[in-house]
Formats: C-alpha cells, structure tokens, sequence
C-alpha cells in the first residue's frame, strides 16, 4: 500500500477518540487506509444488504456482534446508528472503539452532528497528493500527464487510463452521491452545470452566469454547487479581506478536488492536449492549490487558504495563514523564470508593509533559489 500522510494522525487520534470519522470523496482510498492501517480491527461495509438491514432494523444487535475495535464503512446510510454507537462507547468509556467511513460528507456530518459531537475525531482524506505520489514514485512524466492523470489511488493501482476511469467515476458519482443528496429531475442538466464549473475552473466565481449558460436558476445554481462542494468534487476559495486597499474583490474563486476529474469534465483526452488548452494556467494553479489543502487536511489541519484581489487587477493566487504568519504565492504554469513572477508580490509587500521573506513563486521549472524579492521553488520538487 502505498503510505498515506494522513496515516500518523489517524494512529494518534484512534488513541485520543472513542471513534474517529474519516471521510472525504468517493475512490480517494478511505477503505484501503483504514483496512491496512488498523489491522487489528474488524472491517464491515452497511453497502452490504444484509449488514445495512441488520444495523437499521436491530442496531443493538449489530453492536453486540460488533461491539469494539471496528471499521464501519458507508456510515451515513444507517444514519440512526449513530445514537447507538453513542451511547454504547460512552458506557464503555475506551478509546478507539469504532472508525467511521463515508463519502457522503453532508450526510455523514448531519449524522455526527445530531449524535457524536465531541465524540469523534474527523478527517478528510483527498486523493493522493504530489508528495505521496514523489514519495512513491508515481508521479507522471511531467507536470501536464499530473494534471491529466490526477490522484485517485485506483488509476495508479490498476493501471487504468484516465480516459476510462473518470467517465466511470463521474456515471458513479451522478448515480449514488447526487440522487441520494437530493431529488434532481434532470441529471443531463446537472452534468452539464458541472461542466461548466470546470470550464471556469480558477475565475471568480459567478452564479449568475452560470445559472444561464445552464438555464437554470441562480437558486437552483447555488443549490447544485452546494451538492459539489459537500461530495468533495469542488470548493471555492474565498477572497482575503486584509483592507490594505478599500478596492478589494470580495468575490471567491471555483476549483476542483482532482484536476484528472476536471480534464474529464473539459473533455481533454490526452496529457499532450494539455500543453495548448486555453485553460492549462487554471489547471496548474488548481494543481498546487490542492497541494496546500492536502498538506493540512492529511495533518488534520483545517487550511486556512484565501486569494487576494485589488479591482485594478493586481491579484495574489494564494495566501497561506499560520499561527502568527502569513506566506504569499504566485503560482506560474511557465518553465522558465522571469523576474516579473513577483510583479504583483512586489506590489503587495509595499500596501502591507510585511518583508519579502513572506513572499513565494511557485512555478513549472526545475530550479529552487531565492532572490531579493523573494523565494522560487520548483513545482516538481516541492514539499509542504
């Protein structure tokens, strides 16, 4: 298997909770993590008929035959199970009694919420990051086949192009997720909103245009990114508000989970496509931006992400939030350096008053260095 990051947190939660929640989308390897890292626990899946029938019709008696020490996939299903597991680990009183799984997030944290609050750890696993793939020696050929093949584990697994899994995926997806989410008459018209989501990966998100190229309602719209962003198939990153400027774009910007699912979505059918698509800028700042969010989610870390954006145009990709800093980045798709990568960072250390340490290109070259403005580092080689 391969080594996930998120694996030594897991370890230290299962010591600290008497369940811990893992969750995240669909095929991002959840069952895999869990079933090889918790080897001394019993697996069961309520996708099985008569489990699920059994947990929903006689929850006492599935947790007398699964009493301790137990991987729950697909949890969300039986979401009056969770009373059950509550009060049987609070008489029990012992860490990691039980681990939840699902990749329904909305119904699974409804569930937790109503039953499980301040029971449970939960974490969010994503697909394989850039530094799982380095570390494991999976990464494509060059940073266009990353962007095309994107991270689920099962492409990598089985050897399966990317051409025949996300067509897959996203029938599954449509099938499964959305019709148990919500009741949507059209599903035609549901595909095609989210295509065109991908078509407008990294802008500023505007409902209202989407909601026409879709003929649909800017409620309706609202309403469908909603169920996109609780499936874990897109996110939106929310502008900064640091008032260096009155003049600030307050409007957050659309992004996907896996750039290989937005390629399929964009119906880009190869890596080498990628080099001349009007979109292969978005893609690649889609790619690092994700890298971010998996470097904290798989720590258990909530990101605390922004972009910046001045209504003259001078914009900032990505401002990263520590616990008494900020680092700020410009995310460039070109392979050779050019001073003009920190233009805009240049610009913005002047407003905010903060040095040029802060201050960091990432960019599709080979070379790391620093300069006087600040720090470039190559995307190949990068580490969070």
């Amino acid at each position: 298997m391969i080594k996930r990051d998120i694996a030594e947190k897991l370890f230290y939660l299962v010591e600290k909770f008497p369940i811990v929640t893992l969750t995240g989308p669909r095929q991002s390897g959840k069952s895999t993590l869990l079933r090889n890292v918790l080897t001394d626990y019993r697996y069961v899946s309520l996708e099985d008929p008569e489990l699920m029938m059994l947990a929903r019709e006689d929850p006492r008696s599935f947790i007398r035959t699964f009493p301790d020490k137990t991987i729950i996939d697909e949890a969300q299903r039986v979401p009056a199970l969770f009373s059950y597991l509550q009060t049987h680990t609070d008489l029990a009183g012992r860490e990691g009694m039980y681990c939840l799984a699902g990749s329904h997030n909305f119904l699974l944290m409804e569930s937790i919420s109503q039953s499980l609050a301040g029971r449970t750890a939960i974490l969010k696993l994503l697909p394989f990051s850039h530094n799982e793939m380095r570390q494991a020696a999976l990464l494509p050929k060059n940073t266009d086949a990353e962007i095309f093949y994107g991270g689920y584990p099962r492409i990598f697994d089985k050897a399966i192009a990317p051409t025949d899994f996300y067509p897959s995926y996203i029938q599954t997806y449509l099938e499964k997720d959305v019709r148990l989410l919500k009741n949507i008459g059209n599903m035609s018209d549901f595909l095609r909103f989210t295509q065109l989501c991908a078509g407008r990966v990294g802008q500023l998100l505007n409902l209202s245009s989407l909601a026409n190229d879709c003929s649909i309602s800017v409620s309706t719209a609202t309403s469908w990114l909603s169920i996109l962003e609780t499936s874990y198939i897109c996110y939106t990153l929310r502008a900064d508000h640091a008032n260096y400027t009155k003049r600030l774009v307050k409007t957050p910007k659309l992004y996907f989970y896996d750039t290989g699912l937005a390629c399929a979505l964009l119906s880009i059918r190869s890596a080498p496509q990628l080099s001349t698509h009007y979109l292969r800028g978005a893609l690649f700042e889609n790619l690092v931006i994700n890298e971010f969010i998996k470097a904290a989610l798989h720590r258990g870390q909530a990101p605390v992400l922004t972009f910046w954006r001045d209504k003259a145009g001078v914009e900032l990709d990505l401002m990263c939030y520590g616990a008494d800093s900020v680092e700020v980045y410009e995310i460039k798709s070109g392979a050779t350096y050019s001073a003009d990568f920190f233009k805009n960072l240049t610009k913005w250390t002047k407003l905010s008053g903060l040095s040029a340490e802060h201050c960091h290109v990432i960019y599709d070259g080979d070379l790391d260095f620093t300069t006087t403005e600040g720090r470039v580092h190559a995307w190949k080689t990068l580490t969070l």
